[in-house]
């Protein structure tokens, strides 16, 4: 499981403080919300979810990753019986992508919520191309299509294809720090002023201020629905 997320992932994204505070309960609490496939006894792809409550308004979405994790385990806590099941990552083997086995786990994600009485499926989405448009906001990026119409972003177009629509962009889904020395060890790259920085695997840029030796990087995600 280690090797598979790993590998899809920027070293950067491991490195979340606020993932850090919740992500050891959130393995404890929702555990039966974790996900594998198969093929002849080889992890091929897996993803995990957390449970939350959820009017179904725009405006009570989660902020974003963080916010996710905060709300399933703070609810947990309080009492609360969750109504929706956010699907928070998935993840297919590098060598076996192209093969439908993101819908595939996409779909079995969705049915743990159909066991639950769950009516709500939601997801913040990374959208991988977004990377080679660190520059542009989300809001506008959300928007771009291909010429059938269809979201230009590959891993937008498949939660869409499977029925899924989208909510609205989650512009501050995770707001991951460091210090300089951090943040050149996970990019590999040297930061010799204060300013904005393009980063490999980025979907925004990294500010850093040298001054307080600190790095800030808010990575912007896209919320949809499934159906």
């Amino acid at each position: 499981m280690t090797r598979l997320f790993t590998g899809g992932w920027p070293e950067f994204i491991f490195h979340d403080k606020e993932t850090e505070r919740y992500i050891g309960r959130v393995r404890e609490l929702f555990r039966d919300l974790e996900l594998v496939l198969l093929d002849d006894g080889e992890i091929v792809a897996a993803g995990w979810a957390v449970p939350l409550r959820w009017t179904g308004q725009i405006d009570d979405l989660p902020a974003g990753f963080n916010d996710s994790l905060a709300r399933a385990v703070d609810g947990h806590d309080a009492g609360e019986s969750p109504d929706t099941l956010a699907i928070l990552a998935a993840q297919v083997r590098h060598d076996v992508q192209g093969k439908g086995l993101a819908g595939e786990l996409l779909t079995a994600l969705r049915r743990l919520a159909d066991q639950a009485g769950w009516p709500r499926v939601i997801c913040p989405v990374r959208p991988t191309l977004k990377a080679r448009y660190p520059l542009t906001p989300i809001e506008r990026y959300i928007e771009w299509t291909q010429p059938d119409g269809a979201p230009l972003d590959p891993w937008v177009r498949t939660h869409c294809r499977l029925g899924a629509r989208m909510l609205a962009p989650a512009p501050r889904s995770q707001v991951i720090t460091g210090t300089v020395a951090e943040w050149q060890t996970w990019t590999g790259m040297a930061f010799p002023d204060s300013g904005d920085y393009v980063i490999p695997d980025g979907l925004s840029t990294l500010h850093i201020d040298r001054e307080a030796d600190e790095g800030l990087y808010i990575e912007p995600n896209v919320w949809l629905q499934h159906q």
